[in-house]
């Protein structure tokens, strides 16, 4: 085994501990914090939008595909399309998480409209 190999394992190895160990580190400081301001840290917390998120994501991400697919077959882009299309794959995900934003921005902003408006009893 030559050097350089034995660096290579002796990295993985301790990034992959690294990894490990700043997940577990990182969790159980954020259940301290939820313990601290009287919160259940074992009870799910609510997410709203996460499908929404989720499927705008896709959407976007299916999008970007076919649009890389029509590309590749109407142009003459050479012999290896493949950047163009992890590139459209990755602009039209961002695209729909950029939607998904906005829309979630723009109903807690009509939902604080709503509360401001209320009379309080």
């Amino acid at each position: 085994m030559q050097v350089t190999e034995m660096i290579v394992a002796v990295t993985l190895f301790l990034g992959f501990f690294a990894l490990v160990f700043g997940l577990v580190y990182m969790q159980k400081k954020e259940s301290l914090a939820m313990l601290e301001k009287n919160m259940n840290p074992r009870e799910d917390r609510p997410a709203p939008y996460k499908n929404l998120k989720w499927g705008l994501l896709l959407v976007g991400a299916g999008v970007g595909l076919l649009l890389a697919y029509l590309l590749d077959e109407t142009t003459v882009l050479g012999r290896h399309p493949e950047p163009l299309y992890i590139a459209l794959i990755g602009i039209g995900g961002g695209a729909g998480l950029i939607c998904s934003y906005k829309i979630e921005k723009k109903e807690l902003l009509d939902k604080q409209m709503r509360e401001e408006r209320l009379p309080v009893a």
